[in-house]
């Protein structure tokens, strides 16, 4: 029966004197190692020759990649699956090694309990203590630890590990068999290439730790706010006879509360001391609990830190301490391209988070993996969610046995090593699992009874229905991208639909009964940067970014690659930011999760962030404009769409999305600015309170259109006094508008236009897009990758010299941007790599083709002046105000002495990209099959 002793009282004040000092010794193991590869498993035996340990040293921690063992890898920077499929590491090797070290064990350890803890190790370890054998491990994402209690008397020794990186469990993931070399097949974020290499080696801490009594172990720290207590639950080594008592104090200073406790005890609980307050991210209070343990033998000290929090499902809303809250997630898919393995220190994690949060991000998803320790440290201290995940992938869960078996050893080891942490809020089985439902839930409801300090689920969406779109019976959330009635995340409706800002994902979401989570939204790919190849000064080399700078310098687009990135960029940014909003608009979501703010540079090269794989910003978007759309309180509206004509009325409505604190009394000011910078409109609403959640219809913007001229204006709201603003752009067109010409010949007639410009006259052809042969037109960018999905639309966006005279009376940016739409979906690309044109509107190509896009050029045909255009600018012009306004600001321009075209193309090369070179090229063109 286990003993259980509960503090029911509540207590304000320390009992006892402050306690005494840790006397733990440690032996750091850091530093210089013999080290062997065994890739054909001969072994080691007592007694191996003392030479075979002697060919090569390594530094520990690190890996054989950062010492510069294993096969290097000679391939050529070429434009193939072989290298389009990640970053490439410059040494590789899987299998076991051999590692080997000479420790002096001091006299005065004699009799203590000595720990050898290998902090993080992919897979196997075997550990040999003076040839002996002392054990086993395995685990992708807890310390390895041996007890060497009775091998390491005082004196010298050879501790010798051999650890094995060797795929021991491949159905823990899912495999891309579109990479030609299986070793990079693998996807699960714990063991893979694509962004985690598959190094071998330790890193964090290795390290002996002797203690005198080992009479405390493994404390687990639970707290609960409705009914103020706190528990600490331990393993006591009750054949061991020691004098315990326990400690609260601040997280590394003075004692809150101290008092002896039985020596036989497991369980502690007390009522809150009033001087522990909660932990959140706007107050991430931390404090020490400490068993000391004292007998003839010395004092130990058993320590963990934590931090007084609740995280519950209430009726369907997620809350901390009692409060809602709103998770602004960002996947965290082990991306670190100098070493790739995540730091095993604190600084590293800071870092990490610090930019997160600039970006106004308050949670981490660890997409199939779980981080060590100091990600942990550091988003206690930050303030900042963490979603956890078993190393799994998987579409066969449950078919075998021993695969399972570790996933839920796995499992355990989280809980244990990591559950005390208050960052750690939410954890699932994995990333779109398939396979047995029912054991799932079962493992689910097993982790729960063992641990209830955190939120479980089954898998983060599955392409298994109904999984993947029905809560599970054992959810306490649900992360999914669509639910049973539809869709709850843009990139399934932005193509779709013709952009509107009065929705949200309400229809598809209220019925859900748990709190709801959208899953990776966003995935817009960006043009790679070409200046970021020179930052891979690390263990992997970026053939992939070589490859397509070599394309693009091949292709004659070289020049031009910066504003490639910051084009798709921008298009990029604003489809997230309507993503984000659509989400904070939802009175039925909880959080979303961004597949991602920084790249990815595996599965494909994909490059969807707005931060490359560093973290670091590729100045398309500042972390005080993102933090405008994504923060703990934004303002917003609904308004009916992007573009107005003279004479209609702008209505919009106002709201806040508010996960700070409650405030009442608060103003909201609201303005219409014109493109140089005039205010036009404004207007005030005041006495405004602010419950947390949603704050609905708090008033309304209305005025009406007045548009001589084609204008970009924009609506801007703040909450007066702080720092909280949002702003949309929306374009306003006169109606009526020069759409023929005395000097231009309009015509849809390949036909018509030859005769024409033999004549030496101006013609705007525009042939219908739909008979083209064209690329075909679409607004979002390609989805993810044009390597991973290779058979998709391909461009990324549109780019515009916006000083262009063809914009005198069109506005817009160099980039996309909604007002883009209608244009974009009514269009085809033309493929004019041969041709001598200009693009007015250069469509952006993927960056595996990388070709010569276009749906507007200029040119001369013969004595003739041309402006083609495959963008429909015929149609329904009385109900498409952007392509009228279009049209006619290109017709102004031919009419112009500004209209003079540099290019020069015979009628038999217009002919021929009219009607035949227009593949649709994809980039499975280029690929072996």
């Amino acid at each position: 029966m286990k003993l259980v002793y509960r503090f029911l009282v509540l207590i304000v004040a320390a009992g006892f004197a402050s306690c005494s000092k840790t006397q733990v010794n440690e032996i750091s193991l850091e530093g210089e190692w013999s080290v062997v590869l065994d890739s054909l498993n001969v072994g080691i035996e007592e007694g191996w020759a003392e030479q075979n340990l002697q060919g090569s040293t390594i530094q520990l921690p690190g890996t054989l990649d950062d010492a510069g063992l294993g096969k290097e890898n000679t391939q050529l920077p070429v434009m193939d699956n072989s290298v389009m499929w990640g970053l490439t590491r410059k040494h590789q090797y899987i299998g076991a090694a051999w590692y080997r070290k000479e420790v002096n064990i001091p006299a005065n350890w004699k009799g203590k309990n000595i720990d050898l803890e290998l902090e993080r190790i992919i897979w196997e370890s075997k550990v040999f203590v003076d040839g002996l054998p002392i054990g086993r491990r395995e685990s992708l994402i807890a310390p390895h630890r041996y007890d060497l209690s009775e091998v390491l008397t005082p004196g010298k020794h050879t501790i010798t590990i051999r650890i094995d990186n060797s795929n021991f469990y491949p159905l823990i993931n899912v495999q891309g068999d579109k990479y030609p070399d299986p070793v990079n097949q693998d996807m699960a974020h714990a063991y893979t290439n694509h962004t985690q290499i598959k190094w071998n080696g330790i890193i964090g801490d290795i390290k002996l730790v002797a203690s005198a009594i080992k009479k405390i172990e493994n404390i687990q720290v639970e707290t609960n706010v409705q009914a103020n207590w706190i528990r600490a639950v331990f393993q006591n080594h009750k054949a061991v006879e020691a004098n315990l008592k326990y400690v609260i104090s601040y997280a590394g200073g003075e004692v809150i509360v101290e008092d002896k406790i039985p020596s036989d005890v497991s369980l502690i609980e007390i009522m809150k001391p009033e001087a522990i307050k909660y932990w959140d991210e706007f107050n991430p209070n931390l404090y020490d609990f400490k068993i000391i343990a004292e007998n003839e033998m010395g004092i130990d000290t058993t320590t963990v830190r934590f931090g007084f929090r609740e995280i519950r499902n209430n009726d369907g809303v997620l809350e901390l301490n009692g409060k809602r809250i709103f998770l602004r997630g960002n996947l965290e898919c082990a991306i670190f391209p100098l070493t790739g393995h995540p730091p095993m220190d604190k600084t590293g994690w800071n870092q990490l988070i610090s930019q997160a949060k600039a970006y106004g991000l308050n949670h981490l998803r660890f997409h199939s993996w779980c981080p060590p320790k100091a990600a942990f440290e550091a988003a206690d201290e930050a303030g900042f969610y963490f979603q956890v995940e078993l190393p799994h992938w998987s579409l066969h869960f449950g078919e075998d046995q021993k695969t399972t078996n570790f996933l839920l050893d796995e499992s355990d080891k989280v809980l244990t090593e990591y559950g005390n942490h208050p960052s750690f809020v939410l954890m699932a089985l994995g990333n779109e699992l398939q396979g047995d439902a029912s054991l799932m839930n079962t493992t689910v409801a097993d982790l729960r009874k063992k641990d209830s300090r955190h939120l479980y689920m089954t898998t983060c969406f599955s392409f298994q229905k109904p999984l993947g779109v029905v809560a599970q019976p054992e959810d306490d959330y649900f992360v999914t991208q669509r639910t049973d009635k539809g869709w709850i995340r843009g990139q399934g409706i932005f193509n779709a639909q013709s952009p509107n800002f009065d929705e949200d994902y309400t229809a598809n979401s209220e019925h859900v009964p748990v709190p709801l989570i959208s899953h990776e939204i966003g995935q817009y790919s960006v043009y790679p940067d070409m200046t970021e190849i020179e930052k891979y000064t690390g263990v992997l080399k970026p053939l992939n970014f070589m490859a397509i700078r070599n394309s693009l310098e091949a292709n004659g687009l070289l020049n031009m690659a910066d504003k490639l990135t910051y084009a798709s960029g921008k298009l990029a940014a604003i489809l997230y930011k309507e993503e984000i909003e659509r989400a904070l608009k939802t009175p039925a979501f909880d959080g979303f999760q961004l597949l991602q703010l920084q790249d990815f540079p595996g599965q494909g090269t994909a490059l969807v962030g707005l931060l490359n794989a560093f973290w670091e910003s590729k100045g398309v978007i500042s972390a005080d404009e993102f933090r405008q759309f994504n923060s703990e309180l934004v303002p917003l509206i609904r308004f009916e769409k992007a573009v107005y004509e003279n004479g209609e009325t702008f209505k919009a409505s106002l709201e806040v999305a508010n996960f700070f604190k409650e405030m009442s009394g608060q103003t909201l000011d609201w303005s219409i600015t014109n493109e140089a910078g005039e205010t036009v409109h404004s207007g005030t609403e005041n006495n405004i309170d602010l419950q947390l959640g949603n704050n609905g219809n708090l008033g309304n913007i209305e005025f009406k259109v007045n548009a001589d001229k084609a204008e970009k204006l924009m609506i801007n709201v703040a909450l007066k006094g702080t720092d909280y603003k949002n702003s949309w752009p929306v374009w306003v067109y006169p109606k009526e508008v020069k759409v023929n010409s005395d000097k231009v010949v309009v015509t849809a007639s390949l036909q018509q236009a030859k005769q024409e410009l033999e004549q030496g006259n101006t013609v705007l052809l525009n042939p219908d897009y739909k008979k083209l042969k064209g690329i075909d037109g679409r607004f979002v960018p390609v989805f993810w990758s044009p390597v991973h999905f290779p058979n998709q639309p391909s461009s990324m966006g549109l780019l515009m010299d916006e000083d262009h005279a063809a914009f005198n009376d069109f506005p817009t940016d160099e980039y996309t941007d909604w007002q883009w739409w209608d244009l974009c979906i009514r269009s085809k690309s033309l493929i004019v790599d041969k041709m001598d044109v200009t693009p007015i509107v250069r469509v952006i190509d993927n960056f595996v083709t990388n070709h010569h896009l276009t749906n507007v050029f200029e040119t001369k045909v013969g004595e003739g002046k041309l402006v083609y255009s495959s963008i429909d600018l015929m149609n329904n012009l009385d109900e498409r105000p952007v392509a009228r306004q279009l049209r006619s600001s290109l017709l102004k321009y031919m009419e112009s002495a500004a209209f003079d075209p540099s290019g020069s193309v015979t009628i038999d090369e217009l002919i021929f990209a009219n009607n035949t070179a227009q593949k649709q090229f994809k980039a499975s063109d280029i690929y072996e099959d």
